[in-house]
């Protein structure tokens, strides 16, 4: 399904609601994040030439999905003042570091995504007030994960609140902000959803629906598991639980906000809007199937005492440290008396950095292509039948989760 489809079918969601009071997040359209991900760094290594001609097939491929909607020369011009504030900076040359310019240029996918909705809603008799989040947001400078100043946030709700007085659909970006000093910020992984759990937080919304291509949050994935199965519903503490060992569920930073004014959670599917899809609340659900997660491309780090001492407080305080300074989090941890065991993803330039560092303190050795497995609410067949032929170098469980590293 294209661009010009599914903004179709968000004007037919909307037309069911467009009577509420709604406030809609919106990403960047199909794959543009990644394309200007390129285009950032064509520009941070100098191609200005490249990086313009990769800039001209977004402009083309926004230009073309609005033409596809609707035909409007103010809708047109628009997009043309976002193009031409990203053109300006790719003339320019890179003085700065990349994460700055990354924030600088790969917003721009959700002032075109959003305009474009806006545009064909106002079109398709849907009124709407398309609002730059940039002037609602502000952030700090740690660019492309940035910490929101939630003070002078919640004060730019009056902003939002006005607006409402006049229209009911109120259309913004998810993923970004700014700082004080106007200039871009990305909020890191999952920021979309952040965003709306943000604004439903700050303006005590009645609930929230994020929508996906899925139909909900399943137990298992779907790729894997032909029997995979969605959870009709769950708890705050179980989707940061699932979240935690590497399910591809709702981020934890996106609960929070939610799970602090218990304001319900919907994760319903776009393809199939009729669908339940799973709901998320405070309420537990005793009665949940076995959760499965994967992870491949696994690491094993053993960290072991140079001296053959046991391995005490302020050696393993100093590798936390060095876990912090290269931004890797174990999956999963163990300690024997004389070592420490670490699995980790394998990013080969952070843990050779990891095993240089630490190898001051200790005898790193390490294993490659493994899997963590991880299931909640496990039963024994279970396990037995993920398990079956595949050597196991590490196991923890709890009453509710097992973790089995494995070749």
């Amino acid at each position: 399904m294209n661009s010009v489809e599914r903004i179709r079918m968000v004007a037919a969601i909307l037309e069911q609601n467009k009577n509420e009071k709604l406030l809609i997040v919106i990403s960047a359209m199909g794959k543009t994040t990644n394309a200007l991900e390129k285009v950032a760094e064509a520009f941070y290594e100098g191609n200005n030439e490249k990086a313009l001609q990769l800039f001209q097939a977004i402009k083309e491929s926004h230009l073309n999905t609005l033409r596809q909607l609707v035909n409007d020369n103010s809708a047109e011009q628009n997009l043309a003042n976002i193009f031409t504030e990203v053109e300006w900076l790719l003339h320019d040359k890179p003085v700065r570091h990349y994460d700055y310019y990354y924030d600088q240029i790969v917003p721009s996918g959700e002032l075109l995504s959003t305009w474009i909705m806006s545009a064909f809603l106002n079109h398709a008799g849907i009124p709407n007030t398309w609002i730059d989040v940039r002037d609602i947001i502000r952030t700090d400078d740690n660019f492309r994960e940035a910490a929101i100043d939630l003070d002078f946030t919640q004060k730019q709700m009056e902003v939002i609140s006005k607006h409402f007085l006049s229209t009911n659909i109120i259309i913004t970006q998810g993923f970004i902000g700014c700082t004080d000093e106007n200039e871009s910020t990305t909020l890191g992984r999952e920021g979309s959803d952040y965003t709306a759990a943000l604004f439903a937080n700050m303006l005590n919304a009645k609930d929230v629906t994020i929508w996906k291509d899925v139909e909900g949050v399943m137990n298992a994935d779907p790729k894997e598991f032909s029997d995979a199965e969605v959870i009709s519903a769950l708890s705050f503490n179980e989707v940061i639980e699932m979240a935690y060992y590497g399910a591809q569920v709702i981020h934890p930073k996106t609960i929070k906000p939610l799970e602090n004014k218990n304001i319900p959670l919907h994760v319903k599917c776009f393809l199939k809007p009729s669908l339940a899809g799973t709901l998320i609340t405070h309420e537990p659900n005793r009665k949940l199937p076995p959760i499965i997660v994967f992870k491949a491309n696994q690491v094993l780090i053993e960290f072991k005492s140079k001296d053959f001492s046991f391995v005490g407080e302020k050696p393993v305080s100093r590798l936390y440290e060095i876990f912090g300074d290269v931004k890797m989090k174990p999956n999963l941890t163990q300690n024997t008396a004389i070592s420490l065991l670490c699995c980790l993803d394998n990013l080969p330039e952070k843990l050779d950095k990891l095993a240089m560092l630490a190898s001051g303190i200790f005898d790193v050795h390490m294993e490659k292509e493994l899997t963590l497995l991880t299931i909640r609410h496990y039963k024994k067949e279970l396990i037995d039948d993920l398990t079956k032929g595949k050597n196991i170098l590490l196991e923890q469980r709890t009453k509710d989760t097992i973790q089995l590293l494995m070749h």
